[in-house]
């Protein structure tokens, strides 16, 4: 094991502004408190809530570092009291509240999962957050099961692909939406069964088609606003819709009559906030029920792009542009 230096490069910006403001900087790298590990990062995953953060609008909960950064991969190089000493060394993934994006970080080492051989680490770090989010929200909250037909709004972002690849994986038909034909055809080379380009058609009509009039059992909504009345009606009966994220709005018109005669379902949720408790029964279900697909290369992320850490303001340049497909990563390189 090499030595562990006083103090490491990372990314906390002192005040919120746009992407120029991720700057790497030093900072003293963390100690493990009871229960976590100490991670020399190798890679870290880039979401939307980073942005909020980075802007102002997404303070990181109480007790959370305030560098960026909701998803980890690297080598276990410390262990705080009472974690079994054979993880030290390990590579692992973690999902953490705040510190990702730089060279160290701490986590709980129950919201930890071991990095698969075959797997590689940016690969590992782009797979947490999405994963965590995907799983709770679509197979959990909207029960989500083999032979079910959904609709995934974001089809290549980080959480449609990652939709996309859990729904090849568990048997569900999956039907998105995206802005383009390009970003269509990337989502369909990924799995789905069908695209929709939600600038071009009306997704309520093309999802009526799709599905013969019926409509599908669950909605993956992370747009919010005027989107979720039109979900409701892309619902089959006892439908369950699940918000995410509110990009249009977080105020929305709900047609309660059309929620008691079709017996639909609406509910959310935020991951980021979730205790610890919460998120170690995740990781552990995640690790019965998905990581063995992901240990025999069934389950992959979709990767858009690596940069550096120093070029965090690249990274998320990009992911504002909406260009990307998939999951953009930093490394500690």
């Amino acid at each position: 094991m090499t030595s562990i230096p006083d103090t490491m490069k990372a990314i906390d910006p002192a005040e919120p502004g746009g992407p120029e403001v991720l700057v790497t900087i030093e900072r003293p790298v963390p100690k493990p408190s009871a229960g976590e590990l100490l991670i020399r990062v190798a890679a870290a995953g880039v979401n939307r809530p980073d942005a909020m953060q980075r802007q102002g609008k997404y303070p990181p909960p109480p007790g959370a570092p305030s560098i960026l950064g909701l998803e980890i991969a690297g080598e276990v190089v410390a262990l705080g009291d009472g974690v079994a000493p054979e993880l030290l060394g390990q590579p692992v993934c973690a999902l953490i509240a705040g510190g990702g994006y730089a060279e160290y970080a701490v986590a709980p080492a129950d919201q930890c999962l071991p990095v698969p051989d075959g797997l590689s680490m940016v690969e590992a770090a782009a797979m947490p957050e999405t994963l965590f989010t995907v799983w709770t929200n679509l197979f959990e909250r909207a029960y989500a099961t083999e032979g079910d037909t959904v609709l995934v709004h974001g089809a290549t972002s980080g959480i449609g692909t990652m939709a996309i690849a859990l729904g090849r994986v568990f048997g569900l038909t999956v039907i998105v939406t995206a802005g383009s034909d390009e970003k269509c055809a990337a989502a369909l080379a990924l799995g789905a069964a069908h695209a929709i380009n939600y600038k071009t058609a009306d997704f309520v009509a093309e999802v009526k088609a799709i599905t013969s009039g019926r409509g599908v059992e669950a909605v993956l909504d992370m747009v919010g606003g005027d989107y979720l009345p039109r979900n409701l009606a892309c619902l089959a009966d006892d439908g369950r819709h699940v918000s995410i994220a509110v990009q249009r709005g977080a105020v929305a018109e709900v047609p309660i009559w059309e929620v008691m005669r079709r017996r639909l379902t609406l509910t959310g949720s935020t991951l980021r906030a979730r205790d610890a408790g919460f998120k170690a029964l995740v990781a552990d279900e995640l690790s019965r029920t998905v990581w063995p697909h992901v240990a025999a290369g069934r389950l992959r992320p979709a990767i858009d792009r690596a940069y550096p850490l120093a070029d965090a303001a690249a990274a998320h340049a990009r992911m504002e542009a909406g260009d990307h497909v998939g999951k953009i990563v930093l490394t500690m390189g």
